[in-house]
């Protein structure tokens, strides 16, 4: 009754020691970096390309012109 409950230090659970930190750490990060490096090859969806283009035009429009329309 003397542990803390949650506590695993025996062979079947974490140490807790700093290079078993380090190594996830480092797990972690090489796979974020992987999934990262996945995700910018990826298209660019064409919904997205629109509200960006409809963004520039909008920032670009004079104040209270239509947006998205061609001036007749």
């Amino acid at each position: 009754m003397g542990e803390e409950s949650g506590k695993n230090d025996g062979p079947d659970g974490p140490t807790g020691g700093a290079a078993d930190t380090l190594d996830l750490r480092g797990s972690l990060g090489a796979r974020l970096k992987a999934l990262y490096q996945a995700l910018e090859q990826e298209p660019i969806p064409e919904l997205f390309i629109d509200l960006l283009q409809k963004l520039d035009e909008a920032e670009a429009a004079p104040e209270g012109a239509p947006i998205g329309r061609v001036p007749v």
